[in-house]
């Protein structure tokens, strides 16, 4: 059973195939600058990367370059493409009409094409992925798996906004989340960590990258979650501003005089790490800190307080926490972030040993000290198995 992976973006195509009766990778691979003058396909099977330049002049030609790589003499892994019997495409945004991965017939793509006024963004590449997918493989089960799905547990207090309920039930506007593949990840990872059924499992996932969000999960199910109607709303991010009081775009747009089309450009690209101190890359941000940069500590320490509000109103929600559980490339990879954010928490049981902390290594691992009440886990996410085992339900 050979399950492919596809991460369709609006100029690249992310892939990842996978052999499901032992959930080996047989190949991954990167497709860039779809549509420009030169593109490159980063592909990579075991520990040999090829590295491909060409001209791709839409995704059906990238796709179809993909599907021939993997089945290339040199650089294949499999005879013919009729191997690949699943198709799994991640969707941004499904709404509230998915808290499953679903089987993509025509009444799928039409909801998912509903759903494009939620995320203009990304909707849209996902959907030309189908699109394009469903003429290269005809033969494989295609299947959306949604990352707004993990977060349609949360509870109506929980995901609604305080806004007069005709404009709500008219355009769907409520909290939906979303990073939720690695959110459904890692804490079904943590729970294997602890020892714990995920049923009896109470943690607060923090995915940490260049788009950041929390989530708070009660006995294995999220009941909130940072990120809103769209993935704007939260922590600070690399390029997003995360929370703000709702009048400032108003404001700006006022005394800017500026359209909302670029109000809502400064917020999701030019704001957040960036817009504090002119980098949305914490490798740097920690680098100029240790050299002194008075800008760089003030975005660092900005970006941590956000972290810690989120911990502290989710611990009153959920109640007694089992574990706080750091992932994606900043929460895996910074040790000065995660020591940040547990500082002077020991008064809710959060105390990380320093030492264990700063120690490197890309297996999951625990960093508390040993009179810590709560874990505190590093877990190295995994979304495109995530996303491979949960097409394996339908």
């Amino acid at each position: 059973m050979k399950t492919l992976i596809l991460n369709a973006g609006s100029s690249s195509i992310k892939y990842k195939l996978f052999e499901m009766s032992n959930e080996q990778v047989l190949a991954e691979g990167l497709v860039e600058r779809i549509g420009e003058a030169v593109g490159k396909i980063r592909h990579i099977v075991g520990d040999k990367e090829t590295l491909i330049e060409e001209h791709f002049a839409d995704h059906r030609v990238g796709l179809d370059r993909v599907a021939n790589l993997l089945v290339d003499r040199n650089l294949g892994v499999i005879k013919s493409s009729k191997e690949v019997t699943k198709v799994v495409h991640r969707v941004v945004h499904g709404g509230d009409k998915f808290v499953a991965p679903a089987l993509l017939n025509q009444k799928v793509i039409d909801a998912i094409k509903e759903n494009i006024s939620l995320a203009p963004l990304h909707n849209p590449p996902n959907l030309l992925g189908i699109e394009v997918s469903l003429t290269i493989f005809k033969e494989a089960v295609q299947i959306g798996v949604f990352d707004t799905a993990f977060h349609q547990t949360m509870d109506e207090d929980a995901y609604s906004y305080a806004l007069p309920k005709e404009l709500v039930a008219k355009h769907k506007i409520r909290r939906y989340g979303f990073h939720g593949t690695s959110h459904s990840y890692v804490a079904k990872r943590s729970a294997e960590i602890l020892g714990k059924d995920l049923s009896k499992c109470n943690l607060i996932t923090l995915h940490l990258g260049n788009g950041c969000s929390a989530a708070a999960i009660q006995r294995g199910k999220s009941i909130d979650t940072s990120m809103g109607l769209t993935p704007l709303e939260g922590l600070v991010m690399g390029t997003r501003c995360g929370d703000l009081d709702p009048a400032i775009p108003f404001f700006l747009s006022k005394e800017e005089g500026i359209s909302i089309e670029e109000v809502d450009k400064i917020l999701n690209k030019q704001s957040g790490l960036k817009g504090l101190c002119g980098s949305n890359d914490l490798r740097d941000i920690a680098l100029k800190c240790e050299k002194g940069d008075s800008l760089s500590r003030r975005a660092l320490d900005i970006y941590v307080r956000r972290i810690k509000k989120y911990i502290g109103s989710y611990i009153a929600v959920i109640g007694p926490v089992d574990a706080i559980v750091f992932t994606a490339g900043v929460g895996e990879n910074s040790a000065i972030v995660r020591e940040m954010v547990c500082a002077k928490l020991d008064h809710l049981g959060i105390e990380i040993d320093k030492s264990l902390n700063e120690q490197k290594g890309k297996s999951a691992r625990m960093v508390q000290t040993v009179n810590s009440k709560v874990k505190i886990l590093v877990v190295p996410t995994n979304e495109e198995l995530e996303m491979a085992r949960l097409s394996e339900e339908i």
